[in-house]
């Protein structure tokens, strides 16, 4: 098989990209206020408190670094999750109150 024939029977074509991003939304690029971001780290810093003292009793050790270490490892992988949790809430919400109102 030469070149020519491998090439027509690709798949992953350029000329398929625009076709794919056609379907794409697009964004009125409404960018986060400052309050929301100061709410945003209100909320992920109460949960990272929140965790880290939940999670201190749970850590395998008697040493307290290490405890405090792990806690605050598990704690901020965890608000992380929480942080991400939040801003597709946000985006849902939105998409849903613009839904709405067209």
């Amino acid at each position: 098989m030469g070149r020519d024939a491998i090439r027509k029977k690709r798949v992953d074509k350029t000329a398929a990209l625009p076709l794919l991003f056609a379907f794409m939304a697009t964004s009125e690029s409404k960018h986060p206020s400052p309050l929301s971001l100061a709410v945003d780290f209100v909320l992920v810093a109460a949960f990272f408190a929140y965790l880290f003292t939940l999670l201190r009793a749970h850590v395998p050790s008697t040493d307290p670094t290490m405890i405090t270490l792990w806690a605050a490892l598990g704690a901020a992988c965890m608000s992380g999750v929480f942080w991400l949790c939040i801003q597709m809430f946000r985006v849902v919400l939105r998409g849903q109150l613009d839904a709405k109102r067209k």
